[in-house]
């Protein structure tokens, strides 16, 4: 997916902004960018962060970063900030985007005679500067980010650093965050508020959906009004949000004990343990367990110092290699035990099958799974959730083409956990897996477990609600 950090202040911003573009290296493992205004102009430096760290790649660049704003980006996309000088001025621009209509939108750029992209590997355009040409076409950057946002299909935050200070603009439905820091003549913008503790910030102001404002050592004014129409993502909560954050006023580790809870109040199975998928469903699993008055522990401690998060990769063999690499277990804690397991979600499952089969392999007795979410049934079309290719990737439209014959229409009953299709389906993805049993978390408990009003959620993976 991606995130970004923005930080102005009347002194140095660099450090902050070094750690606070840091704070976001859990969204993205492909690039990593920083970009400082000073009175030379921006300096730039962008860095593959595929088999490294963001923190590595750049302590040796921050001594040479100088000025008093600055933005930052981790990219699973284009590489970014990139750099623009248009009829507004010179600026440099982040964004964490999914635009379905990129060709349209390109070819009516085109139709103009001068518009121009550069190529990226591969022959594609960076939808990054694809933004930045939406922008252009208005006379001032506030009119211009609005113009974006409801040219694209999708979704789109932006950040923009310019003279006059830092642009902030949330995606047109609020799908993703952006939250506003202060400190002492220091403001910041963020997907991450986990960036604000040790970084001494306090929280100001939560975007709204399509809301743009202008952030400057001063203060914060609003440039664009928030619409009333938020539709952020439920995943945010469920899986790639950080514990430490909050958005819409929700903690995330807050509600992973509420949805692990709500799981157990749906449950009566009989287990010696319950354990979470480290890292997102050990807190899910926290939940179920406090709330089932059930042992809790570890039989698998996972590794992190050289292994990055295994959905990222586009290649499946190093999905499964990463996955299985950075997994440890316990046999003394595996060994005869029947084991009830939280994971965040169930998405293509092949990670998961692997998992499973390493746990029988040391012992276990019986493996109960329970995930924080119902069956991902619907390719997301909002944020580049999973890098999935095919909806077929996902396993329960596999249960549904094994049903019907094939998956390219959805019945509606297959997102009704009492209808007797949705049970069908659930019981092949428990065969698949190979699990003692498979219950996964009711849509409207996941919802209460979040505390927003189910319009105010993309809900779209589960049932096509956007």
């Amino acid at each position: 997916m991606g995130g970004f950090f923005g930080v102005i202040s009347k002194g140095d911003c660099v450090q902050d902004l070094f750690y606070g573009t840091d704070y976001h290296s859990h969204l993205g493992t492909k690039r990593g960018g920083l970009a400082v205004l000073n009175s030379n102009g921006i300096t730039r430096g962008i860095h593959n962060i595929e088999n490294a760290q963001f923190r590595s790649k750049f302590e040796d660049d921050i001594f040479k970063f100088k000025g008093k704003s600055g933005i930052g980006a981790i990219s699973d996309n284009d590489s970014q900030p990139l750099l623009i000088n248009s009829h507004l001025g010179r600026y440099g621009i982040v964004t964490v985007a999914k635009i379905n209509n990129m060709q349209e939108l390109i070819e009516k750029a085109f139709k103009n005679r001068t518009a121009h992209f550069s190529e990226m590997s591969g022959g594609a355009i960076s939808p990054t500067e694809l933004v930045s040409t939406l922008i252009n076409q208005a006379d001032s950057f506030a009119e211009g980010l609005r113009c974006a946002q409801e040219a694209i299909d999708g979704s789109c935050s932006i950040l923009l650093l310019t003279d006059e200070g830092i642009y902030a603009a949330r995606d047109y439905y609020g799908r993703t965050p952006i939250i506003i820091g202060k400190k002492t003549d220091t403001y910041c913008a963020t997907f991450e508020t986990c960036a604000f503790t040790n970084l001494d910030f306090e929280f100001e102001y939560e975007l709204g959906p399509a809301e743009v404002v202008l952030i400057t050592p001063q203060g914060m004014e609003k440039q664009l009004l928030p619409l009333d129409q938020l539709r952020i993502c439920s995943f945010h909560w469920i899986y790639y949000g950080y514990p430490a954050s909050t958005y819409e006023d929700r903690n995330v580790e807050s509600v992973r004990y509420n949805c692990g809870a709500a799981l157990a109040k749906q449950d009566n199975v009989d287990v010696d343990m319950v354990a979470g998928i480290p890292d997102s469903g050990s807190a899910h699993a926290l939940g179920y367990a406090n709330e089932a008055k059930l042992p809790y522990g570890r039989p698998f401690v996972k590794y992190t110092p050289t292994w990055p998060r295994s959905f990222m990769p586009q290649n499946q063999d190093t999905r499964d290699l990463v996955a299985r690499m950075k997994l440890i277990p316990i046999h003394d804690l595996i060994d005869g035990q029947r084991l009830l397991f939280c994971e965040d979600s169930i998405v293509r499952g092949t990670q998961l099958k692997e998992t499973i089969k390493r746990l029988y392999e040391n012992g276990a007795k019986e493996i109960h799974m329970r995930p924080a979410c119902p069956p991902l049934i619907h390719g997301c079309k909002f944020l580049n959730f999973s890098q999935s290719r095919s909806e077929l990737d996902l396993a329960g439209r596999r249960a549904i083409k094994e049903i019907e014959g094939n998956a390219e229409q959805v019945n509606e009953e297959y997102a009704d956990p009492d209808s007797e299709k949705y049970q069908e389906m659930v019981e092949i993805i428990r065969k698949e897996l190979n699990l003692t049993t498979l219950q996964y978390q009711r849509l409207s408990d996941m919802v209460d477990a979040i505390g927003l009003n189910k319009e105010q959620l993309c809900t779209y993976c589960w049932d096509k609600m956007g």
